[in-house]
């Protein structure tokens, strides 16, 4: 593992031990070289899994940026660190035992909205919004009045 401070591929594993979320190995690590510190995840990964874009384009699955999208979503939200990263193996888990490594990303985009619908409607909505690439104030209010119970619904 190349060392993110002076760039030595020469780097030394002090520790390792599960990771909180139990899905992934949390490795303390030393550089001989500069003396500096660092920390590094291992995660099984059953399958290479690659994106198709709706423009056609193909790219890598990146979790990492899966992981940015749910988190900005959920910013400022009460919801445990501890849940998001469980939600989001869930996620790369489902993705990868659909037995298919090529996934549209519609598809990708619909688990993550379904998947937040369950533990948070307003990061459900925040994501929804760049997802379905809402343009207006109309757009937001169809969509959160979709979400209501037809009870709640004001009478026309």
């Amino acid at each position: 593992m190349r060392c993110p401070f002076c760039g030595n591929i020469e780097t030394q594993v002090k520790d390792s031990r599960p990771a909180e979320d139990h899905v992934s190995i949390r490795r303390r690590r030393f550089c001989p070289a500069c003396g500096g510190r660092f920390t590094t995840y291992e995660r099984v990964q059953l399958r290479d899994l690659v994106v198709i874009k709706t423009n056609g384009r193909r790219e890598d699955f990146d979790r990492d940026k899966l992981e940015r999208s749910i988190r900005i979503a959920l910013q400022k939200r009460p919801v445990e660190p501890e849940r998001v990263d469980q939600m989001i193996s869930g996620i790369v888990r489902r993705l990868e035992s659909m037995g298919e490594t090529d996934i549209p990303s519609k598809v990708i985009g619909e688990i993550v909205m379904e998947s937040l619908a369950r533990i948070d409607t307003v990061a459900y909505v925040r994501f929804a919004s760049v997802y379905k690439n809402f343009h207006s104030a109309d757009d937001f209010d169809k969509f959160v009045s979709e979400l209501r119970p037809l009870a709640v619904k004001p009478p026309e």
